[in-house]
């Protein structure tokens, strides 16, 4: 008979399969997961092998991706998937899963200048105190409710103004003010747009929402960007920047220019080709539950997402991170005297979330010493330990972690009628937005890939019994259950029954019979040769 794909094995087991043998465990097992990605398609991760034993000595190394929390964007990411012809729109659909695009009026936003303690302003053009005009050439001092308008930068007193809020604006009001209506610093000559004040004895910026966005984008992006064909990167930044500031505001979340909100720099740090990512997204944000989003963002998710308010999903963009893959040697020391562990004896991730490389994000390590052992959040760890994110894996652990749905499950990709199959299964069209069944697929699908993974771990990864992949996990017909394809065989899950690979004429013979909707999920593992032709 004809060679089918996914029905022929290269490795049967003991050197000869028979029909229902059942397949074992390969001596030597890589490591490995195979899971699902959002609407960037599908990745192998790279096998690790768990040949050398964690021996907790003098240091311990860790093998980590990315840099930041990885929750929502990633930036770097955005930027490879801008360079590959994504538009902002897929970019921020890829990301920030389950919200829909909305738009607001340019409302102002009140942001704390963290490195200013004083207001003592003019503008080429003058300015406004209260009802009061302050002409061009004169500044203006703040000190409590008393505006103090001088002849000039330290000038001699000309007027002093009595204000109900301690605020200094631009001589007309609105956004997008001309360069001669800015306000500027005296001394330093710093420029703002949107006026300046105190609240509560902090300098603070009021300033039009894309007035602000334009002082963001180029802080927490990099506008060369729009040079190497990721314009659209810079689009979607803008987009998650101003949904951002507005969610902050929406739970109170006082807004500074600082990592504690989002970097930015006033008008000095705009740039023009920013400045068009803002214009060309005016008013853009995104919605979830009728509101504005919470559209975390991070430098580079190391090849996949942390999943929180979003649905994680891997990050193939990512690629083109110079922050892709580190190592790093933390002293033993350190580690025990962080967690107060005594002298340390083990060190190991004992859950991860499954999505990308290398078991994905780290969700919990156990830190064991003389003194007892604590179970610590992976990102708890990443801020005591001070590495760059909390996608890491610890060489030479020997045992993989087990495997969590992510918060948020997983961003999980949908396929079009004919575009992806698994023998016996007919493709599966993509979920419609908005459906009250999403949520239980997507559930479905995060338990699959978990399942499917183990067994793709259990049977060698890539190097054994299944070969590599060569399609997603999907749902199958009558999605009570999952499938994924390999190059040697197919591998069902349902929550009943777990996972199992068919394969050879165990697959051939289960597709003749009907499959999944007559014979229900296979119950073992099951591998035969098919002849040869």
């Amino acid at each position: 008979m004809p060679r089918i794909p996914g029905l022929y094995t290269t490795r049967p087991i003991g050197g000869r399969a028979a029909y229902g043998a059942r397949l074992r465990r390969p001596a030597a097992a890589g490591v490995a997961l195979l899971v699902a990605v959002g609407a960037a398609g599908w990745v192998i991760p790279r096998v690790v092998e768990a040949d050398v034993s964690l021996a907790v000595g003098s240091e311990v190394t860790l093998i980590g991706h990315g840099n930041g929390h990885g929750r929502g964007m990633g930036q770097w990411g955005a930027f490879g998937y801008a360079k590959q012809g994504w538009t902002s729109t897929q970019i921020l659909s890829h990301y920030y899963g389950g919200t829909t695009a909305g738009k607001v009026d340019n409302v102002d936003v009140s942001v704390i200048l963290t490195g200013e303690s004083s207001v003592n302003v003019f503008a080429d053009a003058g300015m406004k105190v209260g009802d009061v005009a302050v002409a061009p050439g004169q500044a203006v001092s703040l000190s409590g409710s008393t505006a103090t308008i001088s002849d000039g930068c330290g000038g001699g007193v000309l007027q002093s103004v009595e204000l109900p809020r301690p605020l200094v604006s631009p001589i007309t009001p609105g956004p997008g003010r001309p360069d001669p209506e800015l306000l500027k610093m005296c001394g330093s000559n710093q420029t703002f747009r949107g006026s300046l004040g105190f609240d509560g004895g902090r300098v603070i910026n009021v300033v039009p929402l894309d007035d602000y966005v334009k002082g963001v984008v180029p802080k927490e992006s990099i506008v060369t960007w729009a040079d190497e064909g990721g314009a659209e990167a810079l689009k979607a930044q803008a987009v998650a920047a101003r949904t951002y500031a507005l969610a902050s505001m929406d739970i109170s979340k006082p807004i500074d220019d600082t990592q504690n909100s989002q970097v930015y720099g006033g008008y000095d740090a705009e740039d023009p080709r920013s400045n068009a990512a803002v214009d060309a997204t005016a008013g853009v944000i995104l919605l979830k539950d009728g509101k504005a989003a919470f559209t975390e963002f991070s430098s580079s998710t190391g090849g996949a997402t942390d999943g929180r308010d979003f649905p994680a999903v891997i990050d193939d963009g990512d690629a083109i991170s110079p922050h892709h893959e580190w190592t790093a040697s933390v002293s033993s020391s350190s580690i025990a005297a962080q967690f107060g562990v005594g002298s340390l004896t083990g060190f190991e991730v004992i859950e991860a979330y499954g999505v990308g490389a290398e078991n994905g994000r780290a969700a919990t390590v156990r830190i064991s010493g003389t003194g007892g052992s604590v179970d610590v959040p992976a990102q708890e760890v990443r801020t005591r330990l001070q590495l760059k994110s909390s996608y890491f894996s610890v060489q030479g652990q020997p045992n993989p972690p087990a495997i969590i749905a992510p918060p948020s499950g997983v961003g999980a990709a949908t396929a079009a009628p004919g575009a992806i199959t698994v023998p016996g299964i007919p493709a599966v069209p993509g979920t419609p937005e908005g459906s009250g069944a999403e949520e239980l697929i997507n559930s479905l699908l995060a338990l699959a890939e978990a399942a499917i993974g183990m067994k793709f771990t259990e049977l060698g990864g890539s190097a054994g019994l299944l070969g590599s992949a060569i399609g997603p996990v999907i749902t199958t017909v009558t999605g009570a259950g999952a499938a994924q394809q390999f190059q040697n065989g197919t591998v069902f899950f349902s929550p009943e029954t777990g996972a199992h690979a068919l394969a050879g004429a165990a697959l051939l013979d289960y597709i003749l019979k009907g499959g999944e909707t007559v014979l229900g999920f296979p119950l073992e593992d099951l591998i035969a040769p098919t002849s040869a032709p």
